[in-house]
């Protein structure tokens, strides 16, 4: 007995050792990591909970020459949620849930309460983190989603996850878009347009900030020497205008809806400059409507045609081998070369006798290949010697991507045949994009000076300039000025009484050259019978400020020469920058002229009002005008009429042949309920004026127009 006492206390006092060791070890282990590992735990503590975050920097802005926004940068969220957050118990989950899904119901052109809250129970159970609830929401959208069941609760508690995305907008509704650009997923950056041609300096540096993370999913950001700030992207000036984008864009859309052509462009530059005002760029789609799908005017090189003749007269004249009013005989308007027949479009024109100047405004094919022939037979070096001379062959090297090559073929190419000197000699067998085309013809207007076409300004970063793009000599002359002076003269003609006579006009002078080409097909060769229709000029053409290249691609209907098809384009552009285009237009002064502008009308009213701008605008009024409230107005042949209209305020007044502002006050005033019919100015009143007023009676105003 007194043994098995003794085992069971020897065993007590093991068990009590065991503990009371186990306990000094751990108080031992607790104090030597306090005091001799605490800074080494802290510090393995930080780098597991630090992190480093990207900070993306605001990208700028791209914009028309007078400020305005064609490019901008609009944040998009896209809202996802974690059902199996941490904090995220069953009781709020359950009690929120319906809650949570009909809030998401509510949204414009959402799914429906039952399927939101079918998904985020799914997820829930399969334990799904980062389940999608909606792509795309604005600022205004994310600020009320942020309120509803659940997602109040924050990201731990209620699962929310916000993630902000970058979204480029075109305020102008892709007007000049092509040349705009956009940006794309390519992880490389490869954007078309300014978006890609100066993405380095729209983009701006990222940035990096130190956070740490804390219980629950927190982050707190950490001072520390290794954060670096973003830098914002800077604004890019173009040279666009949107009014000329505008007009040159619908001009365009309706030439190419009337003949139902497959694609068109358009660019308008100024002269001096190189600066591009508006490229256009309309490709049919699938439904039938035109749209910015490729840049054409950059990126299609093709045979220009007519417009081509330009340079093979000029290096005709520079060679000394004809002037404007050198002779050549048409015959009947048609020649063969190798069995090759050249014709003409304007036989009844071209026939018999033609001086070189007619022989270019009728746009005669036989004419210039007979010259050509003539004069380079055996010297076809010579002559396209003198086409590199001017530039043809080489690229212009702009900002944007996508320029094709241009090509002039040599006479050592494989493909150079006997009739391909007579060929290139009306814009054959040379390739040729439209801005290449037309920096030519504004070089012609420059007085010879080739300047390249650009489309950037500036380069500003909030607000302050960065850089000016200055202009860009390509060639100090592309001839002589004996030459360019009849190639102007030539392209006057044009439009004078030549191919392009339709778009003559009384106010300014044009001066250019129409181009209609076969469009050759690789299996058909030219036999499709399609058209390439153009016309590139200037204006004025007596002090040009701006040149305008007008191409449009297969017309199928109403016509498919230029001078019917492009030429037009070119005119209802030009009108419409002359008219809103001071500089170009003389103001008419009375002494100048000897008399004065009539009288204009205006609608009767409040005289202080009409008297203001009648003193603004320095119109006479008549010296017996009566100090009234309203009067009635009258246009005189000198001066402006004024005669008193009597306003009893106990009586409907009279108001008519006034203006809608004017009458609601005076009606309004008297307790009057006020309906309208149509616009401009007051013709009838269903109230005779001097009847007594009933309040809230409802009196008619008829418009003068509807």
């Amino acid at each position: 007995m007194a043994s098995v006492k003794k085992l069971i206390l020897n065993r007590l006092f093991f068990v009590y050792f065991l503990v009371l060791f186990t306990g000094i070890s751990v108080i031992a282990k607790v104090a030597y990591t306090q005091i001799r590992e605490k800074e080494d735990l802290k510090n393995r503590q930080k780098k597991i909970t630090i992190e480093d975050i990207i900070v993306k920097p605001m990208r700028g802005d791209i914009l028309a020459s007078d400020g305005k926004v064609l490019a901008t940068s609009v944040p998009s969220y896209a809202i996802r949620m974690d059902p199996c957050s941490d904090g995220l118990t069953n009781e709020l989950f359950n009690e929120n849930i319906d809650s949570l899904a009909l809030c998401l119901a509510r949204m414009p052109g959402r799914e429906s309460a039952g399927s939101y809250k079918q998904k985020i129970v799914t997820a829930r159970r399969q334990k799904k983190r980062y389940l999608m609830i909606d792509p795309g929401v604005d600022y205004i959208m994310l600020k009320k989603i942020k309120k509803y069941p659940l997602f109040r609760l924050g990201s731990n508690k209620g699962g929310l996850i916000i993630e902000t995305e970058e979204n480029r907008k075109q305020p102008h509704e892709g007007l000049a878009g092509r040349t705009i650009g956009y940006l794309t997923k390519d992880p490389f950056g490869n954007y078309p347009g300014l978006e890609g041609a100066y993405n380095t300096f729209l983009r701006g540096k990222e940035g990096v900030r130190i956070v740490q993370r804390l219980w629950g999913g927190a982050r707190m950001p950490v001072n520390s020497d290794e954060t670096v700030d973003p830098v914002d992207g800077g604004d890019v000036v173009s040279t666009i205008d949107v009014h000329i984008q505008d007009v040159a864009e619908t001009s365009l859309r309706k030439c190419l809806t009337r003949h139902n052509a497959h694609h068109g462009s358009v660019i308008v530059m100024e002269v001096a400059t190189g600066e591009v005002k508006a490229i256009v760029n309309l490709g049919k789609a699938g439904n039938g409507n035109y749209s910015e799908r490729y840049n054409y005017a950059l990126g299609e090189a093709v045979e220009p045609g007519s417009t081509f003749k330009l340079m093979s007269y000029m290096a005709a004249m520079e060679d000394g081998y004809i002037q404007l009013t050198d002779s050549v005989n048409n015959g009947t308007g048609v020649v063969s070369y190798l069995g090759k027949e050249v014709n003409d479009d304007h036989r009844k024109e071209t026939m018999g006798w033609l001086t070189v100047e007619e022989a270019f405004a009728f746009s005669s094919n036989v004419s210039i290949t007979k010259m050509i022939n003539k004069y380079y037979k055996g010297k076809e070096r010579q002559f396209i010697n003198r086409l590199y001379a001017m530039n043809l062959n080489n690229k212009l090297d702009i900002e944007l991507s996508g320029e094709s090559e241009p090509f002039v073929k040599y006479p050592d190419n494989n493909l150079w045949s006997g009739i391909s000197l007579t060929q290139i000699a009306y814009g054959y067998e040379v390739l040729l994009t439209p801005i290449h085309t037309l920096t030519f013809y504004n070089a012609v207007a420059n007085n010879g000076k080739m300047v390249k076409p650009r489309f950037v300004k500036e380069l500003r970063r909030h607000g302050s300039l960065e850089e000016r793009k200055e202009v860009t000599v390509i060639k100090s002359s592309v001839a002589s000025q004996a030459t360019i002076h009849k190639a102007k003269q030539m392209m006057e003609a044009v439009v004078n009484y030549g191919t392009a006579k339709r778009i003559k006009t009384d106010l300014y002078r044009i001066a250019g050259k129409t181009g209609t080409a076969q469009i050759a097909n690789e299996q058909s060769g030219y036999r499709n019978k399609q058209h390439y229709a153009s016309f590139a000029g200037y204006f004025p053409a007596d002090r040009p400020k701006y040149s305008c290249i007008v191409t449009v691609y297969a017309p199928s209907q109403n016509g498919t020469g230029g001078g019917v098809v492009a030429a037009p384009v070119f005119r209802e552009i030009a009108d419409k920058i002359y008219a809103a285009d001071p500089d170009m237009n003389e103001v008419l002064k009375p002494e100048k002229h000897g008399m004065m502008a009539d009288i204009p009308y205006s609608k009767s009213g409040f005289y202080g009002d009409l008297a203001y701008v009648w003193k603004t605008l320095e119109i006479p009024v008549g010296k017996d005008s009566p100090k009234t409230e309203c009067v009635s107005v009258t246009a005189g042949e000198k001066e402006v009429e004024v005669k008193a209209r009597g306003m009893n305020k106990n009586l409907v007044p009279n108001v008519v042949d006034m203006g809608l502002k004017d009458a609601l006050f005076l009606l309004e005033q008297r307790g009057l309920r006020v309906s309208v019919r149509g616009r401009g100015r007051i013709i009838t009143q269903s109230v005779a004026p001097g009847s007594e007023i009933a309040r809230n009676h409802i009196i008619v105003l008829e418009m003068s127009q509807k």
